[in-house]
């Protein structure tokens, strides 16, 4: 993750991060002084024993929380002096999110599920469903539109969240434990899609996962270890 400027600047760059959360007993330093740098369109897989930190960054580079100090830029900007308004169009419009729960609607089929960021974006119904539609015929569930949460498999379900995150082109793609719920067929099913994501749209790929086979997988690697940054490879 080397030094990079002007139109070779890095999508996102993290300098000095720390973040702390206090409780009743103490303050609690969660991740201590992280600084590194993803490329456009790079992959980063971030491991760690429970507790290391590696969602509680998830998070702050997603912009679903903010650092206690440091800088968390996303394409030159750091992400501290956007207001909430800002940040939220930023969540909804260039970062798409996976988790290890799929955090599907079940009430709602694999069309609806997936149209949910376009809508909450503004874009019409009608736009929404095209591009939902789309998107989920790329991902092999063009047969499954109509079809309710609880009548898909935990893979689909899964490509449904990869759907859903992806229907906007964000330029960021976060994943948290993304084959963690999945048994081995199925997960090496969902690496694959995401690998492939990233190689035809480009997306920046930053996975969290204790899946050795799936972090070794990305061009870079970054091992955490109680808040710190143990070791880093990948060219």
């Amino acid at each position: 993750m080397s030094e990079a400027s002007g139109i070779d600047q890095p999508l996102m760059q993290v300098e000095n991060l720390q973040k702390r959360f206090y409780r009743p007993e103490g303050e609690v330093r969660v991740l201590k002084d992280l600084s590194f740098r993803v490329p456009r369109g790079d992959t980063l897989s971030v491991v760690g024993v429970s507790g290391a930190g590696k969602s509680t960054l998830l998070h702050i580079l997603g912009a679903l929380d903010l650092a206690s100090s440091g800088r968390v830029l996303f394409s030159g900007q750091d992400l501290s002096q956007f207001d909430r308004t800002s940040l939220a169009r930023l969540r909804n419009r260039e970062i798409g999110f996976v988790f290890q729960s799929h955090h599907l609607l079940p009430e709602f089929n694999a069309l609806e599920n997936t149209m949910m960021p376009a809508l909450i974006g503004g874009l019409s119904r009608r736009d929404a469903e095209g591009k939902a539609g789309e998107i989920l015929d790329e991902l092999g569930l063009g047969h499954r539109l109509r079809h309710r949460v609880g009548e898909l498999s935990g893979g689909e379900q899964q490509r449904v969240a990869v759907a859903r995150a992806m229907i906007l082109k964000p330029r960021l793609l976060l994943a948290d434990e993304p084959t963690g719920d999945l048994d081995a067929r199925t997960g090496k099913v969902v690496e694959d899609l995401l690998i492939e994501l990233n190689r035809t749209r480009e997306v920046t790929l930053i996975i969290v996962t204790h899946n050795e086979s799936l972090a070794s997988r990305m061009r870079h690697r970054m091992r955490l270890h109680d808040g710190r940054i143990i070791s880093e490879e990948g060219g």
